[in-house]
């Protein structure tokens, strides 16, 4: 697992102080770069994504659909007047990204992106350019590692005010044997009252076989997934006030005048809860 690392300390002496990429297997964000139809991948990335596609033929429009509802509660929070963001998990940087959609409602806002991807920590200066107002940083971790996470971001953020925290397509590469339910739990606890938790995970609710063998690609990588039922998925916001529509399929979680139609049956599950 990687040490946190803020960013206007990770670019000092130029690309020597970015920590080797390990090519000789894929890796989850290089995937998703793929499937958004991007050029930050490898040969042993396309082959585990095509054979993802091979299984899924939809992945792409799943990953377009989940970038499309990180846009929207993104906004959503920006608009209920949430100026400070923390994004783990944060994937190769996709115009837009997640501060340059909340900075054009609140200029001002904060926004610490957080990956274990030291390809994500080599683009990551993309993630840098904050409106003059506002400030963003990124940190190189692992989201097992909520605490050094924490830590790194409190040179940002001020968490006696509410933050908008997302963990948008992250919660289904993380095993029970991890506790993904603790470390959310840890995560969200550290959040101020009016705070928000946004997630998206992918669930083998209607097609298991699929999932299973789509889940087996990423495990023989080397990559931990697990998909999980609307019910497990929903157990994440225990305590938290869900937005409405509450727990949803992606596309239809808000959904906006003028959005390219498609993804309704996506198996993609969301949510946006606030903390009481």
């Amino acid at each position: 697992m990687s040490a946190s690392l803020p960013i206007d300390r990770a670019f000092e002496g130029g690309p020597t102080t970015v920590s080797a990429i390990d090519t000789s297997k894929p890796h989850s964000a290089r995937m998703y770069d793929y499937f958004l139809g991007g050029k930050d991948n490898y040969p042993v990335d396309v082959a585990a994504a095509e054979q993802v596609s091979s299984f899924f033929p939809d992945v792409s429009q799943m990953a377009r659909t989940n970038r499309a509802f990180m846009h929207r509660a993104s906004r959503l929070l920006a608009e209920r007047g949430v100026a400070q963001f923390l994004d783990i998990g944060t994937g190769i940087p996709t115009e837009p990204n997640l501060h340059q959609i909340v900075q054009g409602i609140a200029p001002e806002a904060r926004v610490v992106y957080a990956d274990n991807d030291p390809i994500v920590l080599r683009h990551a200066e993309a993630l840098l350019h904050s409106a003059p107002e506002g400030r963003t940083d990124y940190i190189q971790a692992d989201v097992r590692e909520p605490d050094k996470i924490l830590a790194a971001a409190r040179e940002t953020l001020d968490f006696t005010r509410p933050i908008g925290l997302s963990l948008v397509a992250l919660l289904h590469l993380v095993a029970d044997r991890d506790e993904p339910a603790r470390i959310v739990r840890e995560l969200v606890d550290s959040l101020a009252p009016g705070s928000y938790l946004t997630l998206s995970h992918a669930t083998g609710d209607f097609d298991p076989e699929t999932w299973e063998r789509v889940v087996e690609v990423y495990r023989k990588g080397g990559t931990d997934a697990q998909v999980r039922s609307r019910a497990e998925f929903g157990a994440f916001f225990t305590g938290l006030e869900l937005v409405e529509p509450g727990v949803a399929l992606a596309a239809s979680w808000h959904p906006e005048l003028g959005e390219p139609q498609g993804g309704e049956e996506i198996p993609l599950y969301v949510a946006v809860g606030r903390k009481p």
